[in-house]
């Protein structure tokens, strides 16, 4: 008798929510989300039908990079709240069926964290390798010719030590020294302190800044031809990040959460040349669930092509990690507004949410993107970003993916607040508000509710091989197969109709008014094939 097969993880296949806690819901009037509104309102979460939220940032930071400078690992900034209002969030979370899966920052902290504090103060103290510090050239220049992510150099001159440290992003982010053990024991320590208060995954951020060529040797010049908008854009980050090293780490990081079960662990790999790195760091049973990629993210169009690119290069060859997908997150624009003219995304949005939950892998949604929301255009005197002030106007503001959720449209600021909103909310998405769109059977939010259902009640969705994938002009086709199941899925991503004939079997889905014989602009079918017996 054949041994049935062993359950997969709850997070194999998951749809995730993420939810950036400054612009969520504001439960006190302050103008700035925090963690009980959150936790108020968590029923529309629950009923999108996702497995997991994933909170950004919510710890204890003077927010220069807005909680992406952590001060504190282990509590919770006073404008978000209290741990109290922390385990209430998780405790309902749970009675909902949720998972939640929070941000882990190891490759920087904030200026103000007390290690870095401790670290500048003198060269001989408990901490004073625990960040990167180096003895300028002969000259007083910088150690290396490394650049910062936000611009200028990835060198900040610190009188105390007479030294300069080292940061990748802003200079009030300085650069862990994640070589040494006692940082890596620190980092699992905060680590420990939020399983023991019952999250249930981490979201690793920038993972593959956490280490760096110890020697400090200079990064050769970019060959390429992409864009030059930052000095960091001229260089090949071969030796200030992607070390090695990272990978003993990740499995220590694993090996941590195996501890407390099923633990979901996904890495942010960014940069030109990342698949080996997610490939290695999601590897076997002992490294991480999954890898984020970013493949869709800053892309500026989606079309077959890509979408076949990606889905191949995880075939899903013995010991291959698991990968993850999103069309939009906090730091990438719109997706509606990158992808389709304004007059087509109510069509567009459908077709791109069918196409995401179709995807091989976990699905990772953006708050509002249920809404079908678009970019805001942010004026220069109300910007908060520093990346977008620094760079401007070459670099897209993040603040325009940032900006609240509007709730109720006939309330004043969309119902995010009663007070001023940090970032201000369009009058074009608070039309889109969750209360317009509860009332109308047509809408986005339904939609995604339909289709987050769908993917949940079919395997081959979820956790089936992708498989015969062809493309040609905008059409895309491929097969999700699971168990003796097989989905044919369709695509026209293109405004033009494409004449495609269904497979025999049982529509599953049919997008923007798809029939048996054509997909009309960014039309999608799928069908559960009827598999003839021989």
């Amino acid at each position: 008798m054949s041994q049935p097969e062993p359950a997969s993880p709850w997070w194999k296949g998951a749809a995730v929510y993420q939810i950036y806690p400054r612009s969520f819901a504001d439960s006190n009037g302050d103008g700035i989300g925090d963690l009980p509104g959150i936790t108020a309102r968590l029923d529309h979460v629950a009923r999108l039908g996702v497995d997991a939220i994933w909170l950004s940032p919510f710890f204890t930071s003077p927010m220069v990079d807005f909680g992406y400078d952590v001060a504190d690992y282990c509590d919770v900034d006073p404008m978000f709240g209290t741990l109290a209002d922390f385990d209430a969030l998780v405790a309902r979370a749970h009675a909902l069926g949720l998972k939640v899966v929070i941000d882990q920052v190891y490759a920087h902290t904030s200026d103000r964290h007390a290690w870095f504090a401790e670290s500048r103060a003198t060269r001989t103290n408990d901490k004073a390798d625990w960040y990167v510090w180096a003895d300028p050239k002969p000259d007083g220049t910088p150690p290396s010719n490394w650049q910062s992510v936000f611009g200028g150099p990835a060198w900040t001159w610190d009188a105390r030590r007479r030294q300069y440290y080292m940061h990748q992003f802003l200079k009030e982010q300085p650069q862990l020294n994640c070589h040494n053990p006692a940082v890596q024991d620190a980092l699992l320590a905060a680590s420990r302190f939020w399983l023991e208060r019952g999250v249930d995954g981490f979201r690793l951020d920038a993972l593959n800044h956490a280490m760096f060529d110890p020697k400090l040797r200079d990064n050769p010049a970019a060959t390429d031809a992409g864009p030059r908008t930052r000095p960091f854009d001229f260089q090949r980050r071969t030796h200030s990040q992607d070390h090695p090293g990272v990978v003993p780490f990740v499995e220590r990081i694993a090996a941590l959460c195996a501890g407390y079960g099923a633990v979901f662990t996904v890495a942010e790999v960014g940069g030109p040349r990342v698949m080996p790195l997610m490939k290695v760091y999601t590897a076997g049973n002992e490294r991480l669930s999954s890898a984020y990629s970013f493949d869709f993210l800053y892309a500026k169009a989606l079309n077959p092509a890509l979408v076949a690119k990606t889905q191949r290069a995880w075939p899903g060859a013995p010991g291959e990690g698991w990968p993850s997908w999103a069309f939009e997150n906090h730091d990438a624009p719109r997706s509606v507004s990158r992808w389709c003219a304004p007059g087509d995304i109510p069509a567009f949005a459908r077709l791109a949410t069918a196409l995401l939950c179709c995807l091989r892998g976990n699905v990772f949604l953006y708050q509002g993107q249920e809404l079908a929301l678009e970019q805001d255009e942010i004026p220069f005197a109300l910007l908060q970003d520093p990346e977008a002030i620094a760079n401007w106007p070459l670099t897209l503001s993040r603040d325009g993916v940032r900006t609240p959720i509007p709730w109720d449209a006939a309330a004043p600021h969309g119902g995010f607040t009663t007070g001023t909103p940090w970032l201000p909310l369009s009058a074009a998405n608070i039309t889109r508000a969750v209360a317009a769109q509860e009332a109308d059977a047509e809408s986005q939010l339904h939609f995604t509710r339909a289709m987050l259902a769908l993917r949940k009640a079919h395997p081959a969705l979820r956790l089936g091989t992708f498989a015969d994938c062809r493309t040609k002009g905008d059409l895309l086709a491929f097969d999700r197969v699971h168990d003796g199941e097989t989905l044919r899925c369709a695509f026209n991503l293109g405004t033009k109709p494409v004449a495609h004939a269904a497979p025999a079997g049982a529509v599953l889905l049919a997008v923007n008014g798809a029939d048996a014989a054509h997909l009309p602009p960014y039309g999608a079918r799928i069908v559960k094939a009827r598999i003839e017996k021989a």
